[in-house]
């Protein structure tokens, strides 16, 4: 089925989001495994295969609209040095996911491509309700338990 040329064009920037994301939880998974962080590690893993699954998708959207997946952009990465710089750098990542998101959304309602706007949505509703969730909890316990305390109960 040819698709709308923009919303490929769209589906292909939202690929370069959330291959930067795989990147970014990437080299921050090793750096928590890396320092003793366990938990942490695990969960960032987790988060990898997270957003492997959406770019998965989107690679199978634009496939089915007869584009071409273009696997070849990223985003700059923003590796954090600490611990709480890491989350931070996480979220803002994800924050932009979910913007990101919402947009296309939009103008896939505006062309009548719902079954798109549909795979978007879940794609969302993960990126707000789990993955910027799980940072904003972290970084609200960092704030009010203690980096110190967090950081071990974490390894």
């Amino acid at each position: 089925m040819k698709g709308n040329d923009q919303v490929i064009a769209q589906l292909n920037e939202l690929l370069a989001g959330e291959l930067t994301a795989i990147d970014q939880y990437f080299i921050h998974s090793r750096m928590y495994e890396n320092w003793g962080y366990g938990k942490l590690y695990e969960r960032i893993a987790h988060e990898v295969q997270d957003e492997t699954q959406h770019a998965d998708a989107l690679i199978k959207r634009i496939l089915f609209l007869e584009g071409t997946p273009d696997l070849s952009k990223r985003e700059p990465l923003h590796v954090g040095r600490t611990v709480q710089e890491m989350l931070k750098n996480d979220l803002a990542v994800e924050l932009k996911v979910v913007s990101d998101l919402r947009r296309v959304m939009g103008f896939c309602e505006s062309v009548r491509d719902y079954q798109t706007r549909e795979i978007l949505r879940v794609m969302l509703e993960d990126t707000e309700h789990d993955h910027a969730h799980w940072l904003e909890q972290q970084l609200g316990l960092i704030e009010s338990i203690g980096l110190q305390n967090y950081l071990q109960a974490r390894m």
